[in-house]
């Protein structure tokens, strides 16, 4: 079966893309100071090079305290961290590609183990609790909430000025705007909590609104979602697609562009009676363009590849004929790869050229490098 159709061109707004393919956003930890360093530039480079259409950054901190957990992960505000991103964003241009940063606030998560961490003092989330029953940093006031608002909007404001084709919010895996969503984080009781999960999407909306009011109708805005959390691989925000289609409605309704859909595995469907999957349910239910995610181009789930350290062989299912004939018959726009590409910066190239035999097995040691 032909792989075409994933390298046909999309478009949406100010986003030109060369073909169906996207760097999923993967953390690094490489710029320390929170500025982006130079080879983290050349590595999106590299990858630009390598034949990706979309490049969606790493998760980027907004202007608050406590948006990050890692002093060694870039910053999206401060003159010399957007001078870096800028020489970032032209290097990827000049390569053929396009580039959104993924616009993030960690919440209540942590990293461990590192003497650069940001302290727990300084998280803040909802209701102050990192899972179910476990609290960590602080609940959010309502100035907080205002200024987080602000600063998302910033940041999308400092993507267009700096030459970006779209900005991503990072809605998605148990991080801030995720911990609005989640009934197991949000406890709170006024306008930004509630029993629906439409109600505990007011957060998201106000981000989305103040950063259309930002940008302009003309800049794409992406945010990134998911059902399944770090905190708890199972968890379900929408359980029909009735509910999905009043969550993703409110979110398109404010602003959202498209919608970067996160699953373990692309090729499971979302609700029972239907092969469509997470993005190709969004798609369906909003009429805007997806992408889709989740473990592309490997043996493995990627929380089971990380577990075993490699990957080896693709299931039908799984394999890039499949994935081809979904975008084909157009279940969602794009695919986002995340560990093929951290293993290999040229592994669109050799999948557009046919050189299957060329790709190189996820090696758990590729997180740890900038190849």
């Amino acid at each position: 079966m032909s792989r075409e159709a994933l390298f046909h061109a999309f478009s949406c707004k100010s986003l030109i893309v060369r073909n169906r393919i996207a760097m999923a956003p993967m953390t690094r930890s490489h710029s320390p100071g929170g500025i982006l360093s130079d080879a983290m530039c050349a590595y999106y480079q590299r990858r630009a090079e390598g034949g990706v259409g979309l490049i969606i950054s790493e998760g980027t901190g907004i202007n608050r305290p406590g948006a990050l957990h890692d002093n060694k992960v870039p910053r999206f505000h401060g003159e010399a961290e957007l001078a870096a991103w800028k020489r970032a964003v032209d290097a990827v241009h000049a390569a053929g590609g396009a580039f959104a940063p993924q616009l993030w606030h960690v919440g209540s998560m942590h990293t461990t183990g590192d003497s650069d961490v940001i302290p727990d003092e300084q998280l803040e989330s909802p209701s102050g609790l990192a899972m179910p029953g476990k609290p960590r940093g602080k609940v959010m006031s309502d100035s907080d909430i205002a200024d987080t608002i602000a600063a998302y909007a910033d940041a999308a404001r400092n993507a267009k000025a700096i030459g970006c084709d779209a900005a991503e919010f990072h809605g998605a895996h148990g991080y801030l705007i995720d911990e609005f969503f989640w009934p197991a984080t949000n406890e709170r009781s006024d306008r930004f909590g509630g029993k629906t999960l439409v109600e505990r999407s007011r957060f998201a909306v106000e981000i989305l609104k103040a950063a259309r009011a930002a940008v302009g109708e003309d800049f794409t805005l992406i945010i990134r979602l998911s059902q399944w959390k770090q905190q708890e691989y199972t968890a379900r925000l929408a359980e029909t697609p009735e509910e999905m289609q009043c969550w993703l409605g409110a979110l398109s309704d404010a602003g959202a562009d498209i919608f970067h859909c996160s699953q373990r595995r692309f090729w499971e469907p979302e609700f029972e009676g239907s092969s469509l999957n997470f993005a190709g349910w969004a798609k369906k239910l909003t009429g805007k363009p997806s992408i889709s995610v989740g473990s592309v181009g490997l043996a493995s789930d990627f929380i089971e590849s990380l577990a075993q350290g490699k990957s080896s062989e693709l299931a039908a299912e799984q394999s890039l004929e499949n994935l081809a004939k979904r975008v084909a018959d157009g279940e969602f726009d794009l695919i986002a790869v995340g560990r093929a590409l951290l293993q290999d910066p040229n592994w669109v190239a050799k999948l557009e050229q046919g050189r299957d035999d060329e790709f190189e097995p996820f090696d758990v040691r590729s997180m740890m490098s900038l190849s």
